[in-house]
């Protein structure tokens, strides 16, 4: 059941994201909703996750299937790849060198987080949600790269106030880093992350 309800929870919150990449059907659907639009993309999005967070918390109590076993310094492997993620996702919202430099921050730190989850974990339900993002992430990244060679969206990232928005993602990213490890992680998820 716990499955059933993740892969749902996929469907609706990754097919709502590829969707805005459909550029015509997208305005169309702007045209004729409007500002409920917006609305009606919320609440799929957060429908979304609710859907894959208590689809994949009642897989992991009660129906757990183990495709691989990953070696146990994999675990170590994902710790670290996930300090950039964070300050990537924060660097999204910081215009920067960051921003500038890695182009679309927001999706290059998700497919970090898809991919370093995915290093540490063999079981089939963290395979379908972390493999989802990471694929959706790849999708979303060439839809954009073939817009910008069509001259639909110009990529142009300015540098921004000097490093001082680079050093803010990276203290606020760090920030998020720790306070995942040490309490959401180990509290929400129920695996921990700093020595355990």
């Amino acid at each position: 059941m716990g499955l059933s309800v993740l892969i749902v929870g996929l469907a609706v919150f990754l097919g709502a994201h590829s969707f805005v990449t459909f550029r015509a059907a997208r305005a169309e659907a702007l045209e004729r909703f409007g500002k409920a639009y917006w609305l009606m993309f919320a609440l799929a999005s957060a429908l979304g996750i609710i859907l894959m967070a208590w689809g994949y918390a009642q897989y992991r109590l009660t129906g757990w299937i183990d495709v691989w076993v990953p070696p146990r310094f994999m675990r170590h492997i994902t710790i670290t790849l996930m300090l950039p993620s964070l300050i990537l996702v924060t660097a999204a919202y910081l215009p920067g060198h960051i921003k500038r430099r890695a182009k679309h921050p927001m999706l290059a730190g998700i497919k970090l987080w898809a991919l370093a989850h995915l290093l540490s974990n063999g079981d089939l339900g963290s395979i379908l949600l972390f493999g989802s993002f990471l694929a959706w992430g790849v999708y979303a990244r060439i839809a954009i790269k073939r817009r910008e060679a069509a001259g639909e969206v110009t990529n142009i990232q300015q540098a921004g106030p000097g490093w001082s928005n680079d050093a803010v993602a990276v203290v606020i990213g760090t920030f998020i880093y720790f306070a995942i490890g040490f309490s959401f992680h180990p509290v929400v998820i129920g695996v921990p992350v700093f020595g355990g």
